[in-house]
């Protein structure tokens, strides 16, 4: 799948907007894995479920000296997982050597819109969390990644609470009113609350 990307927008906002985003705004997509080619193309390994749906990506970020630095994409080819990309103005192998091992990132707001019980992790920071039996919990603090298992960390007044996210535990999430609806393990929510 190719796809040329048009010109850029000449709009000074746009501009603007990229070359000050920040770490806190973007997501990680993947990793610069190696050159492709002579011309200057990087590949792009994505760390995503759809990889597709980032094919129309105009620009990333590469995390460069600890500040995002922005690159503008002329072209993308895709191959599974992996992007091939020409970078607007990288024509050598040299010049696209220096990006190997970078990681990568886009805006937020580039994240495809779920639906449904699923979400993003940092979407759900600050939202109610509601037991089907025991009613109002509290906000979500963070989401705490493990290895093994994500886990929400409510709370309640001073008290925390870890509940793991499962399909079977989260019920419903309501986008608009910012409310996450769950059912906790049998005994789970008493534990913390004693």
């Amino acid at each position: 799948m190719i796809r040329k990307v048009p010109e850029l927008v000449e709009e000074p906002a746009y501009y603007s907007e990229v070359l000050n985003m920040k770490k806190e705004d973007c997501f990680y997509l993947g990793k610069i894995a190696k050159t492709h080619g002579l011309k200057g193309e990087v590949t792009l390994k994505v760390e995503a479920d759809d990889p597709s749906a980032y094919l129309e990506m105009k620009h990333f970020f590469l995390e460069i000296n600890k500040v995002l630095t922005p690159f503008f994409v002329e072209k993308i080819t895709m191959s599974g997982d992996k992007f091939f990309i020409a970078i607007q103005d990288m024509k050598t192998i040299e010049a696209a050597q220096h990006l190997v091992g970078k990681s990568v990132y886009l805006p937020l707001e580039m994240l495809p819109k779920l639906s449904g019980k699923q979400f993003y992790f940092h979407e759900i920071v600050g939202f109610t969390v509601v037991d089907t039996e025991k009613g109002e919990l509290g906000p979500v603090s963070q989401v705490l990644e493990y290895p093994t298992q994500a886990i929400l960390q409510v709370m309640n007044d001073k008290k925390e609470i870890l509940i793991p996210i499962l399909d079977q535990v989260i019920q419903k999430v309501d986008r608009d009113k910012k409310i996450l609806t769950i059912t906790a393990p049998e005994g789970l929510i008493d534990m913390y609350l004693q």
